[in-house]
């Protein structure tokens, strides 16, 4: 009896390779079997191809929506040929085997990452079915059906084909793990649509993440690295682009996420804001008529070493240059507004690794490509995130982002706060939330004077703050903490930094001693209620 031929099944959204494919199985005696377009496309080339339709004896219907969802295409995919059971079942039901698919998947991703994405009805048709019951079928069967969900690999798959014994249970393998993976992503990413804004009421965490990029190391060159990005092309890291620089490292790219989203709490040129909390502050800061101020970041290591506000990005480079001049050398700049010649200039004239900044003028980034090694990024979007996770070894830890500047706005002290303190003393609540803990910054004229951070106890956060201010020569107006002051150890340095208003979470056992020693000094406190631990 004269062996049926092998069968491919082809329904492919993205053709690219496609004919090449089919004309290689074609060559190597396989029947071709297809969908709609995909058949189309293959009988416009020349193949003679079976439609599905023609295999189920069921036509395509809801518009398209069940096409492959039948027991002729799946039991063909699933049935294990050294099962005599299996074999016996396609024979009575007159069924025969298909030992190849390959199915690429309806664009979700791409549709999702729209500015604005697609109405939800309009969304949801782009949901693919049939084609993960396929490529999930396909490979868990991998032992005898070739599974194909990307184009890449078309012509490897191709040539273990034409090898003697064809391909191997490795190389099958590796293809249907491909393939779960590509389905899981899918699936991801529809749960995240489906459930955005309730991630935390998710019993399962779900991240579709692709890999964007192989990185030449991790935080040290032993490690091996990699970059992962939402597959849906959102987030601001993923829609930043590199003007200019060599390849960024597994430490820039933790830099620069830090940096962007610090720089952006500020508010960004187009105007817009970020929620303050209880507290009106662009009416305190002053800012209605300007718009918004620029600002700049310096982050080193993963937590800022500089920050200000400024009437120009130069202004505000300076600023957070003067903070601390040392440990800048080698760390990330970022801001919010456009870099200008001016700045461009400043930025040249020091060691940085990356700057960013949602635009550039044609001056500046003539400078600041005279540097080849300075990476450029243009950022094109604030950041999006409202959850944020870290790894954990077996798991994650998730959280909401903090967004809340403020609980209360409560002066304890018999000092009254001068309303011309408070656009600082929020601008020191802007960048302590930045800062690793313990953290403390002591602020003057919209910048950060010194700051503190990464301490295990809070006095020395706010000595390292106040020594950093007194080597630039500053007399900070304002100490901004993390958290609450457990000792009255932090004012008595303050008061002799000659600080005047301190601003603390307040919560401890030993407030009434800081108030006390406030008071003694003249100096005024505030409690906000609320902390900005960052681990």
């Amino acid at each position: 009896m004269e062996r049926a031929k092998r069968r491919a099944l082809l329904s492919v959204y993205d053709k690219t390779g496609v004919t090449e494919l089919a004309a290689a199985l074609t060559a190597m005696d396989w029947e071709l079997v297809s969908t709609g377009g995909t058949a189309a496309r293959l009988r416009e080339a020349g193949f003679e191809v079976t439609e599905v339709a023609g295999l189920t004896g069921f036509p395509e219907c809801l518009d398209g929506r069940v096409k492959t969802l039948h027991p002729a295409v799946h039991a063909g995919i699933l049935a294990r040929r050294a099962e005599e059971a299996h074999r016996n079942t396609l024979e009575r039901l007159h069924l025969r085997t298909i030992d190849l698919v390959a199915v690429n998947l309806y664009p979700f991703f791409q549709k999702l990452s729209q500015v604005p994405p697609p109405p939800q009805e309009e969304l949801i048709e782009f949901i693919d079915i049939g084609g993960p019951a396929m490529l999930r079928s396909a490979a868990k069967n991998f032992n005898d059906v070739l599974v194909l969900c990307d184009p890449a690999d078309y012509d490897e798959a191709v040539e273990h084909l034409r090898q003697d014994g064809g391909p191997g249970d490795g190389f099958r393998k590796r293809l249907a793990g491909k393939a779960f993976n590509l389905t899981s992503a899918y699936d991801a990413a529809i749960a995240g649509y489906l459930l955005d804004g309730a991630e935390g009421e998710a019993d399962y965490h779900t991240p579709s993440l692709k890999k964007a990029a192989s990185l030449r190391y991790g935080e040290n060159p032993q490690q091996e690295a990699e970059l992962y990005l939402r597959a849906d092309g959102r987030g601001a890291l993923a829609r930043m682009k590199q003007l200019g620089g060599k390849e960024l490292s597994y430490n820039n790219y933790r830099d620069i996420d830090l940096a962007w989203k610090a720089v952006s709490s500020f508010g960004l040129v187009d105007g817009s804001l970020p929620p303050l909390g209880s507290v009106d502050a662009a009416r305190l800061l002053g800012i209605t008529e300007a718009g918004v101020l620029p600002a700049c970041v310096a982050v080193k290591h993963n937590t800022p070493c500089g920050a200000a506000l400024g009437g120009s990005a130069a202004e505000a480079f300076d600023k957070t240059y003067a903070c601390d001049p040392v440990s800048i050398f080698g760390g990330i700049a970022a801001f919010n507004t456009t870099v200008d010649a001016d700045a461009a200039k400043r930025l040249a004239s020091i060691f940085l690794e990356v700057v960013i900044a949602p635009a550039y003028d044609h001056e500046a980034l003539a400078i600041l490509r005279e540097k080849p090694a300075l990476r450029v990024m243009l950022a094109a979007s604030p950041p999006t995130e409202s959850r944020e996770c870290v790894s954990v070894d077996g798991g994650l830890l998730a959280q909401d982002v903090n967004r809340k500047l403020l609980e209360k706005w409560e002066t304890v002290t018999e000092t009254p706060v001068a309303e011309s303190d408070i656009p600082g003393i929020l601008f020191g609540l802007r960048t302590v939330s930045w800062v690793k803990s313990n953290a403390v910054v002591v602020v003057k004229n919209l910048s950060a004077a010194g700051i503190g951070g990464g301490q295990t106890n809070r006095i020395w956060a706010a000595e390292q703050a106040l020594r950093q201010a007194k080597a630039a020569g500053k007399e900070p107006r304002a100490l901004v903490s993390d958290a609450f002051l457990p000792f009255p150890d932090v004012v008595e340095a303050a008061a002799a930094a000659g600080v005047k208003v301190i601003v603390q979470s307040g919560g401890s056992n030993n407030d009434g001693l800081s108030v006390q020693a406030c008071d003694r000094h003249g100096i005024a406190m505030i409690f906000t209620g609320i902390r900005y631990f960052k681990h």
